[in-house]
């Protein structure tokens, strides 16, 4: 049974390119239509935080200078979603600080972290009638739990696994008489969020039939 990561970041700006750091990461795991466990934490990266960062996130400067190291935080992390495909909401964005912080605290690279499914990506294909895909919005067209504090790693990880859910559960309902026994994998989400919105059938049909190709393959 596949265990999925979904991350979230909180940073000194937009992009690591642009010289953004992480002050705050969280993962939960999701399997098997559950959550099964969560990592969160601070990190001291030496960056200093805006005042409208720390207006937007509630996390000071103050804050991150008894955080642990950043490098110490991302090896645990490594670890902790060791084997693990991810996904984020706007996951261009956190996979770019995801990239960029792991190498820097020298963590090898995990070949389950190569590709992210975006829940955007997917809510733009999927849910045509809501009214925007920010992750609030969505959270309240769905009912979803509420989290917490929005723009906290943790809070706003926990709201996208509960969306990631959301999400495998419909397209499981929605086509279940192509998926048959098939569990809606991190495979197919990337697949679906790749694909355009007036051919999710076929996608989900090609998804199969490589699956059972590949299942041949290995008897």
């Amino acid at each position: 049974m596949q265990t999925i990561a979904v991350i979230d970041f909180e940073t000194t700006g937009l992009s690591p390119n642009g010289g953004g750091r992480a002050t705050e990461i969280a993962a939960v795991l999701v399997r098997g239509g559950l959550i099964v466990d969560a990592y969160q934490s601070l990190m001291q990266t030496g960056a200093w935080v805006p005042p409208f960062i720390e207006e937007l996130t509630g996390i000071s400067n103050e804050m991150l200078a008894d955080a642990p190291s950043a490098e110490s935080v991302l090896q645990d992390l490594a670890l902790f979603t060791q084997g693990c495909p991810l996904v984020a909401h706007n996951a261009a964005f956190d996979r770019g600080f995801w990239q960029a912080e792991m190498a820097r605290a020298g963590c090898m690279p995990d070949p389950a972290h190569e590709s992210f499914a975006c829940t955007v990506l997917l809510a733009r294909r999927l849910y045509l009638d809501a009214p925007n895909c920010r992750l609030g919005t969505l959270a309240q067209f769905h009912g979803l739990p509420d989290s917490g504090q929005a723009h906290r790693a943790l809070a706003d990880a926990m709201t996208t696994a509960h969306l990631l859910l959301r999400m495998q559960h419909d397209i499981a309902e929605r086509f279940a008489g192509e998926l048959g026994s098939l569990p809606v994998e991190h495979g197919l989400l990337n697949q679906l969020q790749r694909a355009h919105k007036s051919a999710l059938k076929r996608s989900v049909q090609d998804y199969v039939k490589r699956q059972g190709v590949q299942a041949l393959a290995t008897h």
